[in-house]
């Protein structure tokens, strides 16, 4: 599971996966730091997945860039396991949507991993109407707005995956 902190001490599990963002269609600001990379970012959000949300919504993720690649004439060569972690991996994904490139925002952080004692930490640059929600749940989130600092890990809780039930 991924669990994110913000300054403020509020906490969020995610079973599958974080989104990381606007409420609405306008570009997401913030600060997004990767171990001792640092970039400023304007994209349509960050999702983060967990291993059991890597065989949904960053499923999406990977064909819609794979496709472009191949629509400008590249060649995709898939990720071991088609990008799929096992369930109860002890890392995260993430990947940055629709990253926009301009004079002030870079577009160099864009996918990475999450591990153990390495979080992503998002620092929100959006005056209002930034948010964080997990699986799905959009009524359910946390405010992040300017100043605002995420920090993204691995969660202390873990789901124990129950097999043979009712055989």
């Amino acid at each position: 599971m991924a669990c994110v902190r913000l300054t403020d001490g509020q906490e969020l599990l995610a079973f599958n996966d974080f989104y990381i963002g606007t409420k609405s269609h306008v570009s997401a600001r913030y600060r997004l730091t990767v171990g001792n990379q640092t970039e400023i970012q304007s994209s349509s959000g960050i999702i983060v997945s967990t291993g059991a949300g890597s065989t949904g919504w960053l499923q999406s993720v990977y064909a819609g860039a794979a496709g472009v690649i191949e629509a400008l004439g590249g060649t995709v060569i898939p990720p071991v396991n088609g990008g799929r972690l096992s369930w109860d991996s002890r890392q995260l994904i993430f990947s940055v949507r629709e990253p926009f490139p301009s004079q002030t925002t870079g577009t160099n952080l864009i996918y990475g991993t999450v591990k153990e004692r390495h979080p992503l930490t998002i620092e929100s640059q959006m005056a209002t109407d930034g948010v964080i929600f997990s699986d799905g749940m959009e009524a359910d989130y946390l405010q992040f707005n300017r100043g605002t600092v995420a920090t993204i890990g691995l969660a202390d809780q873990s789901a124990t995956l129950i097999a043979g039930v009712g055989e």
